[in-house]
């Protein structure tokens, strides 16, 4: 086993629930329900929520409030301890800061690269910053160039980019969609399959 690995994973729909999907459920705004497994343009995505959270006077308070009701997905905190106990693990999630860090909490604070919101006085959302282009993607290179060796693993059209650059990666409870369109990629729907896989590869 080299000491030179990281796994990379992505957070939404692989450690914990969708978060926008969440917060359509809870104010009943079935349009806040697209993600990055519909969208895969997220400039065009974020964009679009940001539209429909204004027309709603909604803001980012309100967003923290559902994120505070959402747990992890039952077993993801084990297989995180697990996995941490083997290998460095950074989750890289297109998510925000302030969205994400209450999450981390529950997950028992593993390492979080994500983006950030702007928000107003008033707590208005009004803008994002991307940390980098392509961010999964960018950062699994970005390891590499550092002489680390990177696995990866995620469900959506965004984290294609990592699983493919990394030497070995994995879809994770993915759409049917997206595994027929990749399937070169081994696909897993339980921690324990996906455990076991990454060991294998480290």
């Amino acid at each position: 086993m080299s000491d030179m690995n990281i796994v990379c994973l992505d957070m939404e729909g692989v450690l914990v629930p969708e978060i926008w999907i969440a917060f359509a459920e809870a104010t009943g705004i079935p349009e806040l329900k697209k993600t990055t497994r519909d969208e895969p343009d997220y400039d065009k995505l974020m964009k679009y929520r940001l539209d429909i959270l204004k027309q709603h006077n909604l803001g980012l308070k309100e967003i923290q409030e559902t994120i505070a009701k959402i747990d992890p997905m039952p077993g993801a905190k084990e297989f995180l301890d697990e996995l941490r106990k083997i290998t460095q693990v950074i989750i890289l999630s297109d998510t925000f800061t302030q969205f994400g860090m209450p999450l981390m909490e529950k997950l028992g604070w593993p390492t979080l690269f994500c983006n950030t919101l702007e928000v107003a006085e008033n707590g208005e959302i009004t803008g994002y910053k991307m940390r980098v282009d392509k961010s999964k993607y960018s950062t699994v290179k970005a390891l590499q160039s550092v002489g680390f060796e990177t696995i990866a693993a995620g469900d959506s059209h965004n984290d294609l980019g990592m699983i493919q650059a990394s030497k070995a990666g994995f879809l994770f409870k993915s759409t049917e969609q997206i595994k027929k369109d990749n399937p070169d990629i081994k696909a897993f729907e339980e921690y324990d399959e996906l455990l076991e896989a990454i060991k294998k590869a480290l």
